[in-house]
């Protein structure tokens, strides 16, 4: 995919941000909320040429867009996110409605409704799931009958129903997911079709400025050019191919929003004073609450811009690293988002302080896209046949990698991310010695300890070569960041990894030494001095106001 210019970026970047402030203040978004109201005219502002056009961002400019890849997708999804969780939803349902045509679609298709997108700015929906159909698929059912006139398929009518879908009540052009006869296949709907309608908007706990509403379809037709791809029975494969481009927007959603509470507490903590000193000088405050928060956050940034960077590139799949970058960035966001109520006190348990709507629109993104225990599942199971693939040595071999890099880059946690390595491919040969994973419990547990293991050592490698543009951080923050979180992935294989292992009945009495147990703990020496130098790092990057 090509990339937009750093200074066309950073104008859609500003103009986002001067938008917001001017008409998005605090008070509009709590109002939204409060009234679970959808801004129709925040959306279309968003979408109007003359003013943002975002939308445009991810039409080809073939087709009257601009062109913009994975990484600027990235950045704009972040900067939503940080504004409202629940507008920036709006605008994500827009993306996912369109990405069916955009990775599945014949090119006459693409030039028509991409170009009609581009032109009318549309608000689009995505109708895949359904009420016994969320992560699975497969088990959709609704239906799309063909319609065939003198020997050949005219049409199709589609019968069922949809639940939870984003923009389901709004939308100008929906994508509808049904099995054909030939299997699950993608189709293109306008709204005000005969026989299709939507239900009330869904009463929800957070992101309540977005619309989510079910879908009812009653023999609606559609025409046989409006079959994606042209071809039944593609559905499931179409989307699976968008899914590591999707939930890396996801994934860019728990960071924004992550970040956009945590740098709330971050500045509170210098204006709180408790003991005579600042929150902030407080360890037992900055320790728990903010750094090892910022550390996790900045691991799945960077592993986001690493998949952004190979998906940019025109790399295969990348549907498993996706899945990594959802998972770690919407686990730590929610995370970042509940210890910044907590860094607030009492204040942060009300809405005038902001991060406890933050925390409620978080909490969404560990579960649509696909939750985070399906993320866990797909980790696991794809690292798991890779590892298989390649007879252990996969792991093994990045672990060389890593260590000659060490070599030259000391300071950034890569030695101790290369030893986790070791250990996370001593761990996954054990599991399958003993046959472990026949708990799906140990498997679930492998998608955790492989995420932690892979971010460690892209953030390791990338703070080392290639620090993150989206924040500029004071000299030496991001690699300790980079080491602190390189010791919990250490600890999250070994002593984690050994627990689980001994509890499915492992059978290898020297299986701690296997997976350095003891160099785990032994890398835990200057975390302290660690945790305080990104606590200096963040109150010199956010200060107070």
């Amino acid at each position: 995919m090509s990339r937009l210019d750093e200074e066309t970026l950073e104008t859609i970047l500003s103009t986002l941000r001067d938008y917001a402030a001017d008409e998005l203040t605090p008070e509009v978004l709590l109002r939204l909320d409060h009234d679970d109201e959808f801004p129709m005219k925040v959306l279309r502002d968003l979408y109007d040429p003359s003013r943002i056009g975002l939308h445009l961002l991810f039409v080809e400019e073939a087709h009257g867009g601009l062109g913009g890849g994975a990484y600027d997708i990235y950045r704009v999804s972040a900067q939503m996110a940080a504004i409202d969780l629940g507008i920036a939803t709006g605008v994500l349902a827009t993306f996912l409605g369109a990405d069916p045509i955009l990775f599945g679609g014949t090119e006459e298709q693409k030039a028509k409704w991409m170009g009609r997108l581009a032109a009318e700015g549309l608000l689009m929906a995505y109708g895949a799931t359904e009420a016994q159909a969320g992560s699975d698929l497969a088990a959709l059912t609704t239906k799309a009958v063909p319609v065939v006139e003198d020997g050949k398929v005219t049409g199709y009518r589609l019968t069922g129903r949809k639940q939870w879908i984003s923009n389901g009540g709004v939308a100008d052009l929906y994508t509808i997911l049904a099995n054909a006869p030939g299997g699950p296949t993608w189709f293109v709907m306008e709204k005000g079709a005969e026989g299709f309608s939507f239900g009330k908007p869904e009463d929800k706990h957070g992101i309540r400025a977005s619309n989510t509403a079910a879908l009812f379809l009653e023999e609606v037709y559609v025409p046989a050019e409006n079959l994606v791809g042209g071809v039944e029975g593609r559905g499931l494969a179409q989307a699976q191919a968008v899914f590591g481009f999707t939930r890396l927007m996801v994934a860019a959603f728990g960071l924004g929003g992550g970040w956009a509470a945590l740098e709330r507490a971050v500045r509170y903590s210098q204006t709180r004073v408790q003991g005579g000193a600042p929150l902030s000088r407080k360890q037992g405050y900055t320790h728990k609450l903010l750094a090892p928060h910022a550390c996790r956050l900045e691991a799945a940034r960077a592993y986001i811009e690493f998949t952004a960077d190979r998906i940019d590139e025109g790399g295969p799949d990348q549907a498993t690293e996706g899945a990594v970058a959802k998972y770690l960035a919407t686990e730590a966001g929610n995370a970042a988002a509940d210890a910044s109520i907590q860094a607030l006190g009492g204040y942060g348990y009300t809405r005038e302080y902001f991060v406890e709507k933050i925390k409620r629109d978080l909490r969404i993104t560990t579960i649509y896209e696909g939750t985070s225990e399906i993320m866990e599942w797909t980790i696991a199971r794809d690292r798991w046949q890779l590892h298989l693939k390649t007879k252990g040595a996969h792991y093994l071999e990045e672990a060389a990698r890593v260590e000659g890099l060490a070599r030259t880059h000391r300071t950034t946690g890569l030695q101790v991310a290369a030893r986790t390595l070791r250990g996370l491919a001593a761990l996954l040969e054990r599991c399958r010695l003993d046959r472990l994973t026949r708990n799906q419990h140990v498997l679930f547990r492998l998608g955790e300890a492989i995420a932690y293991a892979e971010t460690a050592v892209v953030l390791s490698e990338r703070a080392a070569l290639k620090p993150t543009r989206a924040i500029s951080w004071p000299e030496g923050t991001l690699q300790a960041m980079a080491r602190v979180h390189a010791r919990e992935a250490a600890l999250k294989v070994a002593a984690e990894g050994l627990r689980w292992a001994n509890a499915a009945g492992q059978t290898d009495p020297n299986l701690a030494q296997a997976l350095g147990l003891a160099e785990a703990f032994s890398a835990q020496a200057g975390l302290i001095d660690d945790l305080e130098q990104v606590t200096t790092g963040l109150v010199a990057a956010f200060p107070a106001a």
